[in-house]
């Protein structure tokens, strides 16, 4: 009984509003990183995302997303391709969920945008990222097809990135995408 009533109170936890960002070079390969913080067991080698993070209060969430690019990668040259459609929200699993956030949040609902990546790959800084005073979120970074994003983030946020990709996927034509792995 125990267990369904913290159920049912993670249930009435709010999502805390993020936002994801979908860098896409001229290749159409698309930017991910590998989290620093994924030792723990809930990872279990899942650790490839693409930039995301916090919309601060009153902040708009185009905006938080350059910002999140900023502070993730170093990364300015970019120009919007797209915004996602609408909202794609995650929740986090019960081993996760006490820790994250400090437990304030279910998980997360995300506002996603593409940006196409104008620089050069030399700009990508994510061991000394913009803004300062974050620690940084990734160790490594590749460039990666889009449609292998969802067999590398965490199970739990793979139908959001399945979505993102939908949503996305037009924005590469077929004949960008690589169809050699590593």
């Amino acid at each position: 009984m125990r267990s369904a009533r913290g159920s049912q109170a993670r249930k009435d936890l709010p999502y805390r509003s993020c936002v994801g960002v979908m860098l896409i070079n001229k290749e159409g390969l698309v930017f991910i990183g590998r989290r620093r913080s994924e030792a723990d067991a809930a990872s279990d080698g899942y650790s490839w995302q693409m930039p995301q993070g916090g919309i601060d209060p009153g902040e708009e969430p185009y905006r938080a997303a350059l910002r999140e690019l900023y502070e993730e990668t170093s990364v300015r040259s970019v120009s919007l391709m797209a915004e996602a459609p609408e909202w794609y929200a995650y929740d986090l699993p019960t081993m996760v969920a006490g820790r994250a956030w400090r437990g304030r949040y279910r998980g997360q609902n995300q506002k996603w945008f593409a940006f196409r990546f104008e620089g050069h790959d030399s700009e990508i800084n994510i061991h000394q990222p913009g803004g300062g005073g974050h620690r940084p979120e990734f160790d490594e970074w590749r460039w990666e097809d889009m449609r292998r994003l969802p067999e590398l983030i965490i199970p739990f946020k793979r139908p959001v990135y399945e979505k993102v990709v939908t949503a996305f996927a037009p924005l590469v034509p077929d004949r960008l995408h690589s169809t050699a792995h590593p």
